[in-house]
């Protein structure tokens, strides 16, 4: 039996993880906080490496940070620190490790705040996903105004490792931002399920 081949993003064309992590996770939108908590950190964790190197890495750091439980995470004292660093596989970033347990806070008090964080964090599109004129095409910038304006939010919330980049990925990754080609098997998929778009002229940062 032939299967149809699907037209994805080409970034994720490597039938293997990233392919599956494009074709079950990317730009899904994502309203759970602790799936939110988890793909913030690991945005934390990436900086300066590369994803794929995360999603090989993603079951040690579920190992080490409790499975992204932000509310264990933020009891975490100085002997979690160095239990984190000696596990095998781990990224050995005691400044990285630091700034997750630090996050779990600022998460928290934000969460409270907003009642959920994926609330506090839909509130900036009012709860719509964001349609970029152009981006459709492939020609993706690695920041935008919007993701300007969260980090700065976040930055003044305490947050640390999260710039304007690191936070436009992350937008990408929950949904709140569609930046999947419009060839892309879940471009229309996903703009259909989500109902409602917000629309923005091309925005290159």
């Amino acid at each position: 039996m032939v299967t149809e081949k699907k037209c994805r993003c080409k970034w994720c064309e490597d039938g293997g993880l990233l392919q599956e992590y494009h074709d079950t996770e990317w730009g899904f939108p994502v309203h759970d906080d602790r799936k939110q908590f988890e793909f913030l950190m690991m945005e934390v964790m990436q900086c300066g490496l590369n994803w794929m190197m995360m999603l090989k890495k993603r079951d040690i750091f579920r190992i080490c940070f409790d499975n992204f439980d932000y509310t264990k995470i933020v009891k975490y004292t100085e002997s979690d620190v160095e239990r984190i660093l000696t596990v095998p596989g781990m990224i050995r970033s005691r400044r990285k490790i630091e700034a997750v347990i630090h996050n779990a806070r600022c998460f928290m008090e934000t969460a409270a705040e907003y009642h959920s964080f994926s609330e506090y964090l839909w509130s900036f599109t009012r709860n719509r996903m964001v349609l970029y004129r152009g981006h459709s095409g492939g020609s993706i910038p690695s920041r935008t105004e919007l993701s300007d304006v969260i980090s700065t939010s976040l930055k003044k919330r305490g947050f640390k490792y999260l710039g304007s980049v690191t936070v436009y990925a992350h937008l990408q990754s929950c949904g709140i931002v569609n930046d999947h080609v419009r060839n892309c098997f879940l471009y229309r998929r996903l703009i259909d399920e989500a109902g409602t778009q917000l629309v923005r002229k091309k925005d290159n940062g």
